[in-house]
């Protein structure tokens, strides 16, 4: 029977961060807490994704989640793109990293779903886009439960009709990459508050709330307001569990770090994480040019964080960071889901 998500002892998602601070052991930690933990495959081979799912499977009985990227057209341009590599290059000399050409990539969508197809975890959500009905047919009959993140009312109206099960509803305050269907269009800026009453209104589907929640008032208040459950990701960058670097960690707690952004400067799309200089220096010239731009920033990223310094790579944050604490995974679950019930 497919997971339900009034069957959880707790109505508190992991969210799927990925690049690294979702783990295996983070997802079945949250699962292991009441509530559902979630593999991230963005980023991942399909081999490296079977394995994270298997590795979170090693480590809970409870009902497990995962996400997958839904590929679309890249709107970058090959001199848009040369020129950004020319931004990009001294900075890429500074930390002795090379910066790849660019090329297609689907993120192996075909080969990812048909991982989600054979192990059949309670729960696939989809972001940057909806899956046509055929695919979430194909998992609905493995008795997977389907989610689609939008980030409009007109987006969850296609997220209905082909066929989801069920809605997250992500608000601008949410840390890393907006859902945002089209990869050029400006994020909604409706507080997370009014995107889900609308949504509520709209559509007869389970909405899960996403976007800057970090205390049990906030998931009383979303819950209150109509959601089935509450996602946070920023709220367990810093759990035990979490794969989150150091220098990540680090400028998480800096006072030196004061705000956040909605950036395209490190991947070509939008995405909300801390100011620091790579965001000053790129964002206004940076290209929408998803996964392209992903591509060229990851080798200087990488090396940034290798070299232990905040201000050369992401710091994916929602709006909550200041009141993200530590600890293990099942403690921040317990406290989101306090007074819940």
């Amino acid at each position: 029977m497919p997971l339900r998500l009034q069957d959880l002892a707790v109505p508190i998602l992991g969210a799927p961060m990925a690049g690294g601070p979702t783990t295996p052991a983070l997802a079945a930690a949250v699962s292991n807490a009441g509530g559902l933990g979630f593999v991230a495959a963005g980023y991942l081979s399909a081999d490296k994704f079977a394995d994270a799912i298997a590795g979170a499977r090693a480590l809970t009985t409870a009902p497990i989640g995962v996400n997958l990227f839904v590929p679309g057209p890249s709107a970058a341009t090959s001199e848009a793109l040369e020129r950004y590599r020319e931004l990009l290059a001294p900075l890429a000399e500074h930390y002795g990293a090379q910066i790849p050409a660019p090329r297609a990539d689907d993120d192996a969508w075909q080969a990812k779903l048909d991982v989600v197809a054979d192990t059949a975890p309670e729960v696939a959500s989809f972001t940057f886009g909806c899956p046509s009905a055929e695919v979430l047919g194909r998992l609905r009959d493995r008795g997977v439960t389907t989610a689609v993140t939008v980030t409009s009312v007109d987006e969850a109206g296609v997220a209905a009709a082909a066929g989801a099960d069920v809605l997250v509803a992500q608000g601008p305050e949410a840390g890393g990459h907006r859902g945002t269907f089209d990869p050029i269009a400006l994020p909604g800026e409706d507080p997370l508050d009014a995107l889900l009453a609308a949504i509520v209104a709209a559509q007869d589907l389970p909405v899960i709330a996403a976007g800057g929640l970090a205390s049990a008032a906030d998931v009383r208040r979303v819950l209150d307001a109509g959601a089935a459950a509450a996602q946070a990701g920023t709220a367990f960058l810093l759990s035990d569990e979490a794969g989150t670097n150091a220098a990540y960690r680090s400028a998480l707690t800096d006072d030196n770090f004061t705000k956040t952004v909605v950036t395209r400067a490190f991947s070509g799309r939008y995405a909300r994480g801390l100011v620091n200089d790579f965001t000053r220096r790129f964002d206004a010239v940076a290209p929408l040019g998803y996964p392209e731009v992903n591509q060229m920033t990851g080798p200087l990223r990488r090396a940034a964080v290798a070299a232990g310094d905040p201000h050369g790579t992401n710091l994916w944050a929602g709006t909550s960071w200041r009141r993200t604490s530590g600890g293990s995974a099942a403690d921040i679950v317990a406290a989101l889901a306090r007074d819940s019930g």
